[in-house]
């Protein structure tokens, strides 16, 4: 089963919670919580019943979300199948705008085959350009600055 991971900022640190009462802020068992609290959870004592200091809460659950974090260099895409950070197949990423400063890189995994995706903002394109080849969009061509006949077009209407 796939681990969750939950959100540190719904307890409050000032606050002292039972087992019962993380279960509940966090919507989990009561079993999930005893397993935290084997996993390294600290309480405040081993007495019943069981008090959970709520910025040891913070932390734990802070600690375990920058625990598997990786970050990405410049000129890496994190591949979801392989869980690492790659140099895109050929160094090469396709580029599509989300708005106009934001852009979606699009890029194949050396190893897996599977498509990569990372948002970028504008401003950082350089930089990441100079690590990869991308290709930026290319504008449509407007059907009036075409040379050919349209050929949806009845020109020929008598």
């Amino acid at each position: 089963m796939k681990k969750r991971l939950h959100n540190p900022n719904l307890a409050k640190i000032h606050r002292s919670y039972t087992v019962e009462e993380v279960a509940s802020l966090y919507v989990v068992y009561k079993g999930t919580v005893r397993a935290w609290i084997k996993a390294g959870l600290s309480t405040i004592n081993d007495k019943r019943p069981m008090l959970i200091l709520g910025r040891d809460l913070v932390a734990f659950h802070q600690a375990r979300r920058t625990k598997n974090k990786q970050t990405c260099r410049p000129g890496e895409i994190y591949c979801v199948r392989c869980r690492a950070p790659k140099v895109p197949a050929g160094d090469m990423a396709d580029c599509n705008f989300v708005n106009d400063k934001i852009l979606n890189l699009v890029a194949i995994c050396p190893d897996c085959d599977t498509i990569m995706n990372q948002r970028v903002s504008l401003a950082k394109l350089e930089l990441i350009r100079r690590k990869m080849d991308i290709s930026l969009p290319q504008a449509l061509q407007h059907i009036v600055d075409s040379n050919q006949a349209s050929v949806n077009s009845d020109l020929k209407q008598g």
